[in-house]
């Protein structure tokens, strides 16, 4: 059975104590998986461990230290909380000194140990988070590094952008404002055929049938990005359909966060020009739509901000964090890292309305998006969506009702 991120390892030879200690686990909404000896534990634990462990120190056999020890040499940031008796408070301070995360003494309170566990979670969860970044950074990809989040939908990006780079056609990058499509477009440039080459960026409105001749001889032999390819003025949307089609040197990008199809039915965009351009189209995915994004990419955004200020990195709270993810972020990211530096500043943030709704209504908005994202990943299929979430049909349409959302509304043609 796989761990997930809240998972408490729970190994006492007391199958009483045990229970218990399921039973408050179970109340709390947090999995326990307990085992009798620490025999049995070290079959759970693995680097890489979603959860934590919660252990007794006095056992038959191997005792607490012994697995503290055994934890250390698999994986030295896996927190491990141990159970004292009224006479083991000097083992469990010698046993912090060796590691251990914390320590508690028997007969354990919920108040008491609670607190402790969810702490604990959130710093393994923390742990593997920043692994997972440095791992993508360390692959030397521009779409692992450039392209940020854990999300399927984040995944999903990153395969499109790297597929579509390789082919070295005309690209079409298509998101919502604020949703980082100039980025899109030089990753695409980096993990080119035209790499080697220039990568000029320009606003498709300024541009007249001399300027964008102008802007294809700079970027010749590399890419140009053109943003908000609509706005390119009727005569100059000629032009550059006769360049491609004339097989240019030059890589072609446009970008856009206006609805092309009835740009084209206005009579603003060429039909003949956009289809040339969908041959290969990349959409970025609001942050609406992926909000477990959110705190991945606030943090970067924050280490860049106070790297910027020249200020230490704060670290924000599960609190701030939870108001973040309350939000709907319709400047994506853009405004997202205007929040970022804020908070590094100590201005007041936006988040602030959020967080004086109280808990409930801070995670009754959190659901809401993760509701609305499912959604969006399963293109309105309601039935797949809840699989996605791993909640039963009726929990998952009741609230759909509780929130208004209605799946049609999801579904892409």
């Amino acid at each position: 059975m796989s761990d997930t991120p809240d998972t408490i390892l729970v190994v006492d030879d007391d199958a009483a104590v045990r229970e218990a200690l399921v039973q408050t686990l179970d109340l709390a909404d947090l999995r326990a998986v307990p085992v009798g000896s620490v025999i049995e534990a070290k079959d759970h634990i693995v680097p890489g461990f979603a959860g934590v462990v919660l252990s007794d120190i006095r056992m038959p056999g191997r005792d607490g230290f012994h697995l503290l020890g055994h934890v250390q040499a698999v994986d030295p940031e896996l927190p491990v909380i141990l159970l004292t008796g009224e006479g083991d408070i000097p083992m469990a301070v010698e046993a912090m000194g060796q590691g251990a995360f914390d320590f508690l003494e028997k007969p354990c309170a919920a108040d008491d140990l609670l607190p402790v566990l969810h702490r604990a979670l959130q710093t393994r969860a923390l742990v593997l988070e920043n692994r997972r970044l440095k791992a993508q950074l360390e692959t030397g990809d521009p779409a692992a590094r450039m392209l940020r989040g854990t999300s399927r939908m984040a995944e999903d990006l990153r395969a499109r952008v790297r597929l579509a780079a390789r082919t070295g056609a005309e690209v079409l990058v298509t998101g919502p404002p604020g949703a980082g499509l100039s980025t899109v477009a030089e990753v695409l440039h980096l993990m080119s055929p035209y790499a080697g080459g220039p990568f000029v960026k320009r606003p498709a409105v300024e541009l007249d049938s001399s300027a964008l001749q102008d802007a294809l001889t700079a970027a010749d032999g590399g890419s140009l990005f053109l943003d908000e390819i609509a706005a390119l003025p009727r005569p100059a949307q000629y032009v550059l359909l006769e360049r491609i089609e004339a097989g240019a040197q030059t890589r072609l990008i446009a970008g856009s966060t206006a609805d092309l199809p009835a740009a084209m039915q206005a009579g603003q965009l060429n039909p003949e020009l956009y289809y040339r351009l969908d041959v290969m189209p990349v959409r970025i995915p609001a942050l609406s739509e992926r909000p477990e994004d959110i705190p991945v990419l606030f943090r970067h955004y924050v280490a860049q901000a106070a790297e910027q200020a020249g200020l230490p990195v704060p670290e924000p709270t599960s609190d701030h964090m939870a108001a973040l993810m309350a939000q709907d972020w319709p400047g994506n990211t853009r405004s997202l890292m205007s929040a970022a530096m804020r908070f590094v500043l100590g201005m007041p943030e936006d988040t602030q309305d959020a967080a004086e709704l109280g808990l409930t209504e801070q995670m009754a908005r959190v659901e809401r998006s993760l509701l609305v994202a499912a959604l969006g990943r399963q293109n309105g299929r309601a039935s797949e969506a809840a699989k996605a979430l791993k909640l039963p049909r009726k929990t998952f349409y009741d609230k759909l009702a509780r929130y208004g959302i209605k799946p049609e509304d999801y579904r892409r043609e």
